[in-house]
This record gives C-alpha cells, structure tokens and sequence, in this order.
C-alpha cells in the first residue's frame, strides 16, 4: 500500500480509538466531534482524502460534510486537495516555524 493510503496515516489518527459512531452525527454533536481533531497529527491527510474521494458524511479532518461542501464549492478548479494542503501547510510551518503537530487552518 503507497504512503498516501487512508490505512498508513489513518493508524496515526486522534479518532482511531473513538466510537465510529461519534463522528457521524448530526447538529451540535458534530462540534464535540470535531473537537476529537484538535492537534491530531493527521488533521491534514484525513481532509485531504475526505475532498479528493468527496465523502459525503462524517466528520473528517475537523470539518462538517456541509463545511467541506462549501470548500469544494468556493474552490472547484483544485485537482488534488492533498497536494494543496500539504503544501499549504508547508507553507505556514515555513513561515511561523511550526512543527508537524501544531494545527492549522486549512479551510482558506
């Protein structure tokens, strides 16, 4: 399986432990289930897969199904949202000197 596969980075997740079913629910559950994300190591990579295979449901990557429609929307010429976000993030570890674990805001 290639390094990008939802198998290798999803082993790292902050919700690899948590019960499924706290991440697909609806109203204001999803804000305690996006609180899971907070410094997950693999915040990036999750949303990412969530975008480029447009899951319709859950919470992946600390956004809402409808937050990452919206995404899509406001951005439809981007082919690949890993190579955007990781790069994006790149970009602001670059700038404000952040480590790998630190969050950031990838909804720009």
């Amino acid at each position: 399986m290639d390094e990008d596969s939802q198998e290798t980075w999803g082993a790292r997740a902050a919700c690899r432990t948590a019960d499924p079913e706290e991440l697909f629910v609806e109203g204001t559950a999803q804000n305690r289930a996006k609180a899971i994300c907070t410094g997950c190591p693999v915040r990036t990579e999750c949303l990412a897969y969530a975008l480029d295979h447009r899951i319709e449901h859950g919470i992946w990557g600390a956004m809402t199904e409808r937050e990452r429609r919206a995404l899509l929307r406001r951005r439809p010429l981007v082919t690949s949202w890993r190579s955007l976000l990781e790069a994006a993030r790149a970009e602001h570890e670059r700038t404000t000197g952040a480590g790998q674990g630190h969050a950031w805001d990838a909804t720009g």
